[in-house]
């Protein structure tokens, strides 16, 4: 029996919902606790716990992963109407993401995972696409209201001391409508910024920023002066001497830009156009399940997690007793990327081979053509594959992980 691997400092441990629920444990039974002498302070952002502390936990989360700088988070639910009946919540209780974002003031990054016998959907695609999206503002944290009938919106900004600085008319309804105020703050759209900028440098990775600054001249172009103000000030040396470039472009051209290109930048994006675009550059890699997600903040702290959600189907159909082959990949890389980041941070060498063999192995696996149902059906053709459920999938990456740890 080899020695474990042994770490200084734990890591924070956010379990969740649902099905992935059920994968975390398998993970840290088969692919973790067995090589790792695993440190962790555990925190259950499961939706029952979050009811009964108010959803304290989640904050109790963030709080702790800004004390010790790495985090792994499970997929969680955030309750919409039926959730709320469902598991009788108080409350509709908000994302769990979104309060950790807020805490951290963290900007989120996804990049998906390549393997040669699944091919993008855009055939020029050769590396992987990271977006980075503000999770801030925007629509999410949007005042809406539903006009009626006609009458007059306006725009009205008050100051600090009830002096009415400014007035404008939004429109003049002559029949019902709807109506929408958004805003960002300068000091969010900062941390985005150099969250961006330090992540770039961090993967010796071009970065690419896209807003629509000619139709919105103050809410997108003050995103485009604070990128280029940070970058000339304090980034644009070090961008010079890593190789490395950072340019500015209107999101349509950008898009275009992005389907021409082969990959392997970093494609800033606002809150609403990350969402978006996050979710078409995965599936047009190939799947959602193959999405690496990690949070940064500027100051250095950082929160690991699959792109995904809980599946609930497969969660239903294995309360029933029934098999399921749900992709497990994402989480896994969850695990790796937060132990890589804990042994560069904790100068443990060992740690970070493990994390690499680790994803190593799920390669292999996946080369071997044991996969999950979902990515047999994205192969090339001639690809021979076999389709295994979670367990026995989570079995053969163990396998092909002892082998490359011996």
């Amino acid at each position: 029996m080899m020695n474990k691997i042994m770490m200084k400092t734990p890591l924070v441990e956010m379990d969740g919902d649902e099905m992935t629920r059920i994968l975390w444990q398998m993970i840290k039974d088969e692919l973790l606790l067995p090589f790792v002498d695993l440190k962790t302070e555990y925190y259950d952002l499961g939706l029952p716990e979050r009811e009964r502390t108010g959803d304290q936990v989640t904050v109790d989360s963030a709080l702790a992963t800004k004390k010790y700088g790495v985090a792994v988070k499970c997929a969680t639910i955030t309750p919409n109407k039926q959730r709320v009946e469902e598991y009788n919540l108080s409350q509709m209780w908000k994302s769990p993401n979104g309060t950790i974002r807020a805490i951290l003031d963290g900007t989120v990054f996804r990049a998906p995972i390549l393997i040669d016998s699944i091919r993008p959907a855009v055939r020029n695609w050769k590396k992987p696409i990271t977006i980075a999206r503000h999770a801030y503002g925007d629509i999410y944290k949007a005042t809406e209201y539903r006009v009626p009938a006609q009458g007059k919106a306006e725009l009205v900004f008050t100051d600090k001391e009830g002096k009415e600085t400014f007035r404008e008319t939004i429109y003049d309804f002559e029949c019902a409508g709807v109506l929408q105020g958004s805003y960002n703050k300068d000091d969010s759209i900062r941390s985005f910024a150099h969250s961006c900028f330090q992540y770039a440098l961090n993967t010796k990775q071009d970065l690419w920023f896209s807003t629509k600054d000619t139709i919105s001249k103050q809410y997108d172009q003050t995103f485009k002066l604070i990128f280029q103000e940070i970058y000339d000030e304090e980034y644009k040396a070090a961008f010079e001497e890593a190789g490395i470039t950072y340019f500015y472009t209107l999101i349509d051209d950008a898009v275009a830009r992005v389907i021409r290109s082969e990959g392997g930048f970093i494609w800033a994006c606002k809150n609403y156009d990350g969402d978006v675009m996050s979710d078409m550059v995965s599936t047009a890699f190939g799947s959602l399940a193959m999405m690496t997600s990690v949070l940064v903040s500027p100051d250095g702290n950082y929160e690991y997690e699959a792109a995904h959600g809980t599946v609930t189907r497969h969660y239903y159909r294995y309360l029933k007793g029934e098999d399921t082959s749900t992709n497990p990949i994402a989480t896994i890389y969850a695990w790796s990327g937060a132990l890589r980041k804990r042994g560069e941070l904790d100068g443990l060498a060992d740690l970070v081979s493990f994390a690499d063999a680790l994803e190593g192995a799920c390669i292999d696996t996946l080369e071997q053509g044991i996969m999950t149902k979902d990515l047999v059906g994205l192969v090339v053709e001639g690809t021979k594959t076999t389709a295994v459920n979670s367990r026995d999938f989570i079995g053969a990456i163990r396998r092909n992980l002892e082998a490359r740890l011996a």
